[in-house]
């Protein structure tokens, strides 16, 4: 079983590849298609995860604003995300996520525009008085972070009347919320909530952006375009962050067998059988489950390829001689994911 430390190493990879995600959309596809992009990818979500999520984090019994506040800070926290939650009254309840934003780290939040944010609270925010069949539940927004205010936030507020969709989200920048008292604020059972499922929740948290997020893409922008731009994006990510990963990942050296030990380091990590072998100077890295579209539907190639730029930019930092080919994959029918890497035959010794 991998460690904690592996875990986060992992959930780094996928937490900086969604960025790079949003970030290409907005550049290659302009401001309004990435912000569609991210409303598919929250609207998605929120139908596999905020009702089950929601009995699972032990809210059934709370007033609906407040159990929503509190899904969104415990759920989040869960996953690295500084965010604050306020309640007011059984009507009213506040969250804050507090800068820096895990989803836009560093100098990257000025790269994102606001369309992003908003496609966010659309896909999510605004739906959650229809999942619980509360026609009165709306979510106002008082500040975004994208456009340059104290982070996201607002409140969920339960109306006198019945909302349109339209009035489901509702924006007030201006509003300010009340002080943050980390006492009054809901919290997980330690005992239900040790080490080893925390770290699993993390990784799981920014993996899941991930698998929602390229078949969305797919869906919206078409196989070709996907794989231009998400292809891209992980090449530079999987380069970016190597070094940090390799580290958690405890992987050193800049050999063929070094890397099939990083890959194979990864998977595990995800929580997937890898075993790694050796064909002459060849290393070869064979992983039994592709745990990113596991229980999903069959997906266009293109989420695969894209997916493994991750690899493909990581090894060009671990050494710039060495090829990494694919010879085998799970979304073929082939029994598991074969990788190949080898140095360049010009540059062998």
């Amino acid at each position: 079983m991998s460690s904690p430390r592996a875990m986060a190493a992992v959930a780094e990879l996928y937490h900086q590849y969604m960025t790079g995600l949003i970030l290409a959309a907005a550049l290659h596809r302009g401001r309004h298609a990435a912000g569609r992009w991210i409303y598919r990818v929250f609207r998605h979500q929120h139908h596999e995860k905020f009702l089950s999520s929601f009995q699972k984090l032990g809210l059934t019994d709370m007033p609906d604003a407040v159990a929503c506040a509190a899904y969104h800070y415990l759920s989040n926290s869960v996953g690295g995300v500084g965010v604050q939650f306020m309640r007011e009254n059984d009507r009213k309840a506040w969250v804050r996520f507090v800068p820096p934003r895990w989803i836009y780290p560093g100098a990257s939040i000025c790269g994102v525009p606001s369309e992003v944010s908003r496609g966010m609270l659309e896909g999510w925010y605004a739906q959650n008085g229809v999942s619980l069949k509360n026609p009165r539940l709306g979510f106002v927004c008082t500040a975004q972070t994208t456009d340059g205010q104290h982070g996201l936030a607002g409140y969920f507020l339960e109306h006198g009347h019945d909302l349109g969709p339209d009035e489901r989200l509702r924006y007030a920048p201006g509003e300010l919320p009340p002080p943050f008292d980390p006492d009054a604020a809901p919290k997980l059972p330690a005992a239900e909530w040790p080490e080893e499922r925390l770290a699993k929740a993390n990784r799981n948290y920014a993996m899941e952006y991930v698998r929602t997020g390229l078949p969305r893409m797919a869906e919206l922008f078409g196989p070709a375009e996907t794989l231009a731009v998400a292809g891209q994006a992980a090449r530079q990510i999987g380069a970016q962050t190597y070094l940090e990963t390799a580290a958690g990942l405890g992987v050193r050296g800049e050999t063929p067998a070094d890397f099939a030990d990083y890959l194979a380091a990864v998977a595990e990590a995800e929580g997937d059988r890898a075993e790694v072998a050796a064909d002459g100077a060849t290393a070869i890295v064979r992983r039994y489950g592709w745990r990113l579209t596991r229980n999903l539907p069959a997906q266009h190639p293109c989420v695969f390829e894209a997916w493994n730029g991750l690899f493909e930019g990581a090894l060009m930092v671990h050494n710039r001689y060495c090829v990494l080919d694919v010879t085998q994959r799970l979304d073929y029918g082939d029994p598991c994911i074969e990788w190949r890497i080898r140095v360049r035959p010009s540059y062998s010794s």
